[in-house]
C-alpha cells in the first residue's frame, strides 16, 4: 500500500475548503489578524467562524497564516444604554465544563447498587458562541478566505517562526557586513509561497540592493525589504505602554492615526513631552480617543476667556474641567470661584451665559 497517496477523505476536505470564488455568492464576513505583522484584514468565509480560529486569508503580502478576531458584519445604530454587543465585540470561545462527584450523589449511587467512582469527573464539553448571524452578499472588495488551518498547517507555521528568528539574526549580521543605516525590525516567512519580508526603520532613504543580492544567494527564496515607521516598528513587535497595558497599536487596531497636540490641550494635559508621548517617541494613540468627546461637550459650554457675571462683577472663566464638571472663574485682582456646570443657564434672549441666582445666593451668603 502506498502510504503516500491520499485518502478520499483529505481530498473532500481539500476540495471543501477551497471552493473557487466563483462557487461563493454569500457569506459571513470577518476581520482576520495577522500575527506576523498584526495588520487587520477583511474577509469573508462561507461558514460561521469563533473567535481566534485559525485561518488562511490573503494578506497584502500574499497567502499567509491569521486569526480571526471578531465579525465584520455591519452593525445598527447604537442606542444609549444598550447592552447588546455588535460588529467585532461578538466572539467565540471554547471552554471546557468540569463535573465533580458529589457526596449525596455516592450516598444515592450505592443505595440504588450503582457503583461510582469517587475521584472527579472531568467531561469536556466544546461550547462555541457564534461571532455572525447573518449571510450577506459578498462585493468583488472582499477577499475570501482560502481554508481553516490543519494540523500540517499549524505545524508548518510552527516551522516558519523559528526560520524567522534565524533568518533575522543572520540579516542583521548582513547589514552590519555591508555598514548600512538601518534597524531590522522583523523578518516573516510568507505562508503561501517562498519569499521573506524583512521590515526596517530608517531615518534616511537606504541603498540596499546589495544586500538583497547577498540574502538571496544565501535563502534562494525571494526577498524584500520594506521601511517602515518608529509606530510600525511598536505596531510590530509590541510592548508594554505607560499604562501597563499592551501597546494600542499593537492589540486595538492597525491603523495609526494621526495625533496632534492640540488633543493635549483640548484635555488639559500637561504638555510635557515625556509624559504624553509613548515608547515609540511619538504623542500617545490615547490622546485622540476622547478627543471627539472633549470637542462635543466644550461646544455645549462657555469657552475659556470668556465673561461670566457673578452678581455684579465680571469674571474670566480660566478653566473648564470636563471630567469633574466645574468651571472656574477668575477675578481681575486674583480671587476665583468654582462651579457647577450644571449651575450654568444659557440665556437665549441676551445670548450669554449666567448662573443660577439661587445658587449665587447660597454661594456667596456661606
Amino acid at each position: 500500500m502506498d502510504n503516500n497517496k491520499p485518502n478520499s477523505q483529505s481530498r473532500h476536505n481539500d476540495t471543501q475548503n477551497k471552493t473557487t470564488s466563483t462557487d461563493r455568492e454569500f457569506g459571513y464576513i470577518y476581520i482576520v489578524k495577522s500575527p506576523a505583522s498584526n495588520e487587520l484584514t477583511v474577509c469573508a468565509h462561507i461558514e460561521k467562524l469563533t473567535r481566534d480560529q485559525k485561518v488562511i486569508f490573503p494578506s497584502r503580502y500574499g497567502f499567509d497564516y491569521g486569526v480571526v478576531v471578531g465579525s465584520a458584519m455591519e452593525i445598527g445604530q447604537y442606542e444609549p444604554g444598550a447592552t447588546e454587543c455588535q460588529g467585532s465585540c461578538l466572539h467565540g470561545e471554547c471552554s471546557d465544563r468540569t463535573v465533580s462527584v458529589d457526596d449525596d450523589l455516592l450516598a444515592s449511587s450505592e443505595e440504588m447498587g450503582i457503583e461510582v467512582d469517587e475521584e472527579v469527573v472531568k467531561e469536556e464539553i466544546p461550547v462555541e458562541i457564534e461571532i455572525a448571524s447573518d449571510m450577506v452578499k459578498i462585493s468583488g472588495d472582499v477577499d475570501w478566505i482560502e481554508r481553516l488551518v490543519d494540523v500540517e498547517d499549524e505545524a508548518k507555521y510552527q516551522d516558519l517562526v523559528i526560520k524567522e528568528n534565524e533568518a533575522l539574526l543572520l540579516c542583521r549580521k548582513k547589514v552590519l557586513q555591508h555598514k548600512l543605516d538601518m534597524k531590522l525590525v522583523s523578518a516573516h516567512y510568507l505562508f503561501g509561497e517562498a519569499k521573506i519580508i524583512f521590515f526596517f526603520t530608517s531615518s534616511n532613504r537606504v541603498d540596499f540592493r546589495e544586500l538583497v543580492k547577498d540574502l538571496v544567494s544565501v535563502f534562494r527564496v525571494r526577498i524584500e525589504l520594506r521601511q517602515i515607521g518608529v509606530r510600525d516598528e511598536s505596531r510590530v513587535i509590541g510592548g508594554l505602554a505607560v499604562c501597563g497595558r499592551d501597546y494600542c497599536c499593537h492589540c486595538l487596531a492597525d491603523k495609526l492615526n494621526p495625533v496632534s497636540i492640540k488633543m493635549a490641550k483640548e484635555q488639559n494635559l500637561s504638555l510635557n513631552s515625556t509624559k504624553i508621548s509613548g515608547p515609540c517617541g511619538r504623542l500617545l494613540c490615547c490622546l485622540s480617543y476622547e478627543y471627539d468627546f472633549y470637542i462635543e461637550e466644550k461646544k455645549k459650554l462657555p469657552s475659556e476667556g470668556s465673561k461670566l457675571k457673578i452678581m455684579h462683577e465680571l469674571m474670566r472663566i480660566s478653566d473648564i474641567n470636563i471630567i469633574s464638571r466645574k468651571l472656574t472663574v477668575t477675578s481681575v485682582d486674583g480671587r476665583s470661584l468654582s462651579i457647577p456646570l450644571n449651575k450654568l443657564i444659557y440665556d437665549e434672549h441676551n445670548r450669554r451665559w449666567d448662573v443660577e441666582k439661587g445658587y449665587l445666593e447660597e454661594l456667596l451668603a456661606t
